[in-house]
């Protein structure tokens, strides 16, 4: 009989065995049901992370769940070597459901960014024509796309670059919001793509000004230059729009999703085109052995419909403007700034008596709300997007409790 571990001895035998590359907060869970989690010592928490938005349909969803379990009692892994009954039937389904002519399957919202800029330098010098090796790529100041040696070399932050250099060659930052750094940037004629979050999550849900996104996406194009959309934590119904990028009737020229794609119960991520980028990349270019798999497709289409049925980016719409009101109308002296759109929110906490973001994340815990400060001073909440109302509204008096402790 197997003997039951308590969430001391589980975080020390991870301390112990495994990398010490995340600082997690002292939970150890163990179930999940919609918006609820459940600690292995049988406590229930709001979650308010949602896995960074991979769990916009709620933890195990019964309809993606069953999709998953359905397929992998069937047949899991084929590799592209061979076809796969589920591939096609995705394909035309994830390329109707978001408008483009073509999809290339990943599974982590990095390979996802990586595929991305590959389509976009070989189309810079099939299509474009641009000299061989030198394309450039336009970024932003405090993007997150990654952890990958590329995507680092697009990072401001010396948290995610510092001491993993030399880098990757070929991207000008730029500041994020700033239209005028983009119009400068975009005279050099080597330049084939800008990319850009919509909404910057890691950043502490950096909203840009109203406009920014359509004025950059027309001079992306009155320059030849692919606007390239990372939306692997703003897409998916999470701002209030299945993609955030509609907010200003924005289509981008390469459309990069993940996350929540799989509902959060698989690695499922995609990169979407039109035949004149997706084609520049031929048999044997580029790929990946589960990408595209039996599962992961399967369960894609499973996710996405539970997006469209339970009118879950209508919800996370009328939601997030509660929430956003409520703690706006909050008086409290850590509250600096509320900010955000949809379900994806943040609030930039003042340190007060030496307590910072990480002691009211803590605080909020133990009052039965999960939430992680990013940036030291901004705590991002973003939960599943099948919360109800009451249950939201629970949780906000929760937060506001857990601050008022500070006082």
């Amino acid at each position: 009989m197997s003997v039951k571990l308590s969430s001391p001895q589980i975080m020390e035998l991870e301390h112990h065995y495994g990398a010490h590359n995340y600082h997690p907060l002292p939970v150890v869970l163990s179930k999940g049901e919609g918006p609820l989690v459940w600690d292995v010592e049988g406590k229930e928490y709001y979650d308010f992370l949602s896995a960074y938005s991979a769990v916009n349909q709620g933890h195990c969803h019964p309809a993606i769940v069953d999709a998953m379990v359905e397929q992998a009692r069937r047949i899991t892994l084929t590799s592209r070597a061979f076809y796969n009954d589920q591939l096609g039937p995705y394909e035309k389904f994830v390329t109707e459901y978001f408008g483009y002519e073509k999809v290339l399957p990943m599974n982590s919202g990095a390979e996802a960014d990586e595929t991305a800029l590959k389509l976009c330098r070989r189309w810079a010098y099939d299509k474009k024509g641009i000299p061989e090796d030198k394309a450039r790529i336009i970024c932003c100041e405090g993007n997150f796309h990654g952890r990958t040696i590329t995507i680092i070399s697009m990072s401001n932050d010396p948290d995610s670059y510092a001491g993993f250099g030399p880098f990757t060659p070929g991207f000008d930052k730029i500041p994020y919001n700033d239209i005028n750094a983009l119009a400068e940037a975009l005279k050099d004629p080597n330049v084939a793509g800008f990319i850009v979050e919509p909404i910057q999550g890691e950043a502490g849900v950096f909203v840009p000004d109203e406009g920014y996104l359509k004025k950059a996406y027309d001079l992306c194009k009155a320059n030849n230059v692919l606007f390239i959309a990372d939306e692997v934590q703003t897409g998916i119904a999470r701002t209030g729009k299945l993609l955030a990028c509609d907010h200003e009737g924005v289509r981008p020229d390469i459309l990069i999703l993940g996350k929540a794609l799989s509902g959060g119960v698989f690695p499922v991520s995609a990169v979407l085109a039109d035949n004149e980028i997706m084609l520049t990349i031929k048999p044997g270019e580029h790929g990946s052995t589960f990408g595209g798999n039996p599962i992961a497709c399967s369960v894609a289409i499973a996710a996405l419909t539970v997006v469209k049925d339970e009118k879950l980016a209508e919800r996370a719409e009328y939601l997030g403007k509660i929430f956003r009101d409520e703690m706006r109308a909050f008086k409290s002296e850590m509250v600096e700034l509320v900010r955000g759109k949809g379900l994806l929110n943040a609030v930039i906490i003042r340190p007060k008596n030496g307590k910072q973001a990480w002691d009211v994340c803590l605080k909020m815990a133990e009052n039965g709300v999960l939430a992680k400060p990013t940036h030291q001073h901004i705590i991002r909440f973003a939960p599943p997007l099948v919360i109800t109302e009451v249950q939201l509204r629970d949780a906000i008096e929760r937060i506001k409790k857990s601050i008022l402790t500070f006082e």
